[in-house]
């Protein structure tokens, strides 16, 4: 017997058609294989960039190409201003600073390919 029922995913309704293969058995409980958790409604921001055991040290979170650079030696930078581009796997991943500071170091150029954990810009006080 095919039955059809409505169910919502992610703020979407389907309409989704069920064959019963067996007697259902009313005694034992229906258990879910998994379970569904809705996705935050808060929009993503870029993660701060990780900082090395150097201090002030802003490191490549995954291998790529430098795309863009943003900021120069002795800029100010505040937690979450764009310092690089990064290219990694055809997409474009914003570097943001971790902490407000003044760029003491711009350790690559554009077109630079980095491994994950190079020291792309280092921040003082």
């Amino acid at each position: 017997m095919r039955r059809k029922f409505k169910v919502m995913v992610n703020g979407k309704e389907y309409v989704v058609e069920i064959e019963e293969l067996g007697e259902p058995n009313s005694q034992a409980p229906i258990q879910p294989r998994y379970e569904i958790k809705p996705e935050s409604s808060k929009p993503s921001t870029p993660k701060p960039a990780e900082t090395s055991a150097e201090e002030g040290a802003v490191t490549s979170p995954m291998p790529g190409k430098i795309l863009d650079i943003r900021v120069s030696k002795g800029d100010k930078v505040k937690i979450g201003d764009v310092l690089i581009i990064l290219e990694a796997m055809k997409m474009e991943n914003e570097i943001v600073a971790p902490k407000d500071g003044i760029v003491k170091e711009v350790r690559v150029n554009v077109g630079d390919k980095v491994d994950r954990g190079s020291v792309l810009i280092v921040i003082g006080e």
